[in-house]
């Protein structure tokens, strides 16, 4: 459910409509950037938490996504990141705090190296920012899987098996799957590449922005942590308890609390609004 005070909004990038939704506030902007298949409302949670606090927030449908456009072409982390700055620049935010979680924490530590003028702070939800040397050999079956006209059926195998936890709400999971199931095929498959093809040390690039990495409570690990603490020198880490992948849906208490005592430590509200 969208917070009082909610804006649905769409902006037109070089044709392609780009959807958000947005509450005004007095602190810093918040911006929240979905994963692979999903949408805004999988940080609805997140979205209502920071509101409350008086955070201008907002929560994208990235191309490819929910109410945005999806057309066929390339959809790649550098792509999702150029929208989000290109977004920055026509609100005339601040510098804004990153809240990405799967893909979009990808999307977002994309950003933040690459316009840190535009950043505040970054948090990364279980991002597969470095991929563990151990999933590179099922990436490419993942991705003839999803070729294949059982593509929603493969979907689904892969978020079940590999996301969501036996312990996690049925309910919810159910959604999670109905939803990520109803993405445009050439979405699916053209954004998982872009996943594999994301090369997070490309230029010898480190991110030097207060940044924040919480891991869900899985088996295996999204990201190779040592090469990511590498990568970002001011990295923090958390651990959610007793939820998989998509912890902002499972235990919002727990993630909105580090989140709030991220930025709290980070202080974004004395950081100098762009000219």
């Amino acid at each position: 459910m969208s917070p009082s005070g909610a804006m649905d909004e769409l902006l037109s990038r070089d044709g392609v409509r780009l959807a958000f939704e947005r509450v005004d506030g007095q602190k810093a902007p918040v911006i929240f950037v979905h994963g692979w298949c999903c949408d805004h409302e999988f940080f609805a949670p997140q979205l209502a938490y920071f509101a409350d606090r008086g955070h201008q927030v907002l929560a994208l449908d990235l191309r490819g996504h929910g109410r945005s456009d999806k057309p066929v072409q390339p959809y790649t982390m550098p792509s999702f990141a150029d929208d989000i700055a290109w977004l920055c620049g026509e609100l005339k935010l601040p510098p804004a705090i990153l809240v990405g979680h799967s893909m979009g924490g990808i999307v977002a530590f994309d950003l933040a190296v690459r316009y840190p003028e535009l950043v505040a702070a970054v948090a990364m939800l279980d991002a597969a920012i470095v991929v563990p040397d151990a999933a590179w050999p099922g990436i490419a079956g993942m991705i003839a899987s999803l070729r294949a006209p059982t593509y929603r059926a493969a979907l689904i195998d892969y978020v079940a098996r590999a996301l969501i936890l036996p312990s996690d709400d049925k309910t919810r999971a159910h959604w999670i799957l109905e939803r990520m199931s109803s993405a445009p095929q050439h979405v699916m498959v053209s954004a998982f590449e872009g996943l594999r093809d994301y090369d997070p040390d490309i230029g010898g690039r480190r991110l030097d922005v207060p940044a924040l990495y919480i891991s869900a409570d899985e088996a295996v690990a999204r990201t190779d942590m040592a090469r990511l603490q590498q990568l970002v020198p001011t990295l923090a880490h958390g651990r959610t308890v007793g939820s998989g992948h998509f912890c902002q849906l499972e235990v919002p208490d727990q993630v909105n609390a580090m989140l709030n005592r991220f930025i709290d430590l980070t202080r974004p509200d004395g950081a100098r609004s762009r000219q």
